[in-house]
């Protein structure tokens, strides 16, 4: 599963994002959704930014080597398939 805010992949528990009651929300990423709501109030392309800060442990993680500008073009074709962006 990955995140439909910001596309991280979500493989354990402590990925998910909590619902208003605690549960776990199977959409969404702790870093982006808590307690029943976003955590923060940003645009599509507010979060691409914040998301493009973390390459480099991207790229060392999953054998990749995106420039800046390849992942910036990569991100801006993938955030608007996500739900919380269409």
């Amino acid at each position: 599963m990955i995140c439909q805010s910001c596309g991280m992949p979500m493989k354990q528990s402590g990925h998910f994002g909590t619902n208003k009651d605690g549960s776990s929300n199977n959409e969404y990423c702790i870093h982006c959704f808590k307690d029943g709501r976003f955590t923060s109030d940003v645009t599509m392309d507010e979060m691409i930014e914040v998301c493009v800060k973390h390459l480099e442990e991207f790229n060392r993680e999953n054998n990749y080597n995106f420039t800046r500008e390849s992942a910036l073009f990569e991100m801006k074709k993938f955030f608007p398939t996500l739900k919380r962006w269409k």
